[in-house]
């Protein structure tokens, strides 16, 4: 059977951390704080929404919540966005998607406080490689997950399952600038499962609940899964089919407990990192 990437340990491991950073800032009179904007009344992004005010509040960080219909104007958001821009007590924005106006209203964040990497400026830093501001949550999550467990990616063959802005490209460019060989695929990519196979470490956010079996899978193989679905059962699922590959693989992330868990602390630790420098301002 594989070795789990257990993600919750993962992210127990930071947790230590994450509350002295907390702490001290307090002591400073800083306390961190995260802005995070909605548009409409997706169940999704409200049970999202719900589940980072709690996290915020178990490690000290406050929460500042806007929402708006869907039928609000462009204006009247981006006001809402440079006005957060402008607090010095707000730290970190997050834009809940799906959101109308997208790119507009991503780019508009203030690059210091694009706390998951949603606008141009941040994106560009990543494919420049260089180390400016933050990264996306998500893909650094699966980063933090292979370093964690000592897995190296320089030289591999990696192969990542998805071509989104928000994981499948950054997470391609964080892979390469780890000196990793990095082949980008998709649902319409032909021969998928014989390129899949071939992977020494296999990254799938492809967003289809059970599509990856073990026909796209060896034995020597380490399986990220990013992926996350409900089915009709109630039961959560990755983009993987985890029973049916687990004892085909050397390593594998679960779902739920793998990827998703670091996410959540990546991007508190963004928040405070953001805190951090208001500091001496």
């Amino acid at each position: 059977m594989a070795i789990i990437l257990d993600g919750k340990e993962v992210a127990k491991n930071k947790e230590q951390q994450l509350l002295e950073e907390i702490e001290r800032l307090k002591q400073n009179q800083i306390n961190p704080c995260l802005g995070m904007l909605r548009v409409g009344e997706k169940q999704d992004s409200i049970s999202y929404e719900k589940s980072m005010i709690k996290k915020c509040g178990k490690y000290g960080i406050e929460t500042k919540i806007a929402t708006f219909s869907e039928n609000t104007t462009k204006q009247e958001i981006l006001e809402q966005i440079q006005k957060w821009n402008q607090d010095s007590r707000i730290h970190g924005i997050l834009l809940l998607r799906p959101l109308p106006f997208e790119e507009e209203l991503c780019d508009a964040i203030c690059f210091e406080k694009d706390v998951d990497a949603m606008g141009k400026e941040s994106m560009a830093n990543i494919y420049k490689g260089k180390k400016q501001g933050f990264v996306p949550c998500t893909p650094e999550a699966c980063m933090k997950i292979l370093e964690y467990y000592h897995i190296p990616c320089e030289g591999k063959n990696i192969v990542v399952v998805g071509r989104s802005l928000i994981v499948g490209k950054p997470m391609a460019m964080l892979l390469l600038n780890h000196n990793a060989t990095v082949t980008i695929c998709h649902s319409k990519t032909n021969h998928l499962a014989e390129i899949c196979k071939k992977a020494d470490i296999l990254v799938v956010a492809m967003g289809k609940a059970r599509k990856i079996t073990k026909e796209y899978t060896n034995p020597t193989q380490v399986v990220i899964d990013v992926g996350i679905h409900r089915t009709k059962e109630g039961e959560l699922c990755g983009d993987v089919d985890f029973q049916n590959v687990v004892d085909n693989v050397r390593a594998i992330t679960p779902v739920p407990g793998g990827v998703g868990s670091v996410t959540t602390m990546q991007l508190l630790e963004h928040v405070v990192r953001a805190a951090k420098l208001t500091e001496g301002k």
